[in-house]
């Protein structure tokens, strides 16, 4: 079955740095699509940071200079390194396989909690 399993969410203080990892199962990796999204308390769900098959890097304006996303393909693993963390940063972070620009379904993990607080 398709898996994507988040982890290394955790609390943190204001200007610390945490990584998020996605580890994938199920799905031809490398031709995806990779993204993490995040859901803030009482908000609506939003996208942090792309990745493409290609290895093109697209982030949300607020997180540009302070997180960078990256894959690797042999471990079929996705990564969000968070550095300078604000506490607007604070939500549900979801990892999500995207299959639209190949024809294919998307999916999404259960995502983990990073908490910015001081």
């Amino acid at each position: 079955q398709v898996q994507l399993v988040e982890s290394g969410g955790d609390l943190v203080q204001p200007g610390g740095s945490l990584r998020l990892s996605c580890a994938v199962s199920g799905i031809a990796f490398r031709i995806y699509t990779m993204g993490w999204y995040r859901q803030p308390p009482g908000r609506q769900r939003e996208l942090v940071a792309l990745v493409t098959a290609d290895g093109v890097r697209n982030y949300e304006d607020s997180v540009k200079g302070r997180f960078t996303i990256s894959r690797d393909n042999s471990r079929k693993e996705l990564y969000l390194q968070m550095n300078s963390l604000k506490p607007e940063d604070t939500a549900v972070y979801y990892c999500k396989a995207d299959g639209s620009r190949k024809g294919l379904s998307s999916y999404w993990g259960q995502g983990t909690q990073v908490t910015v607080s001081s």
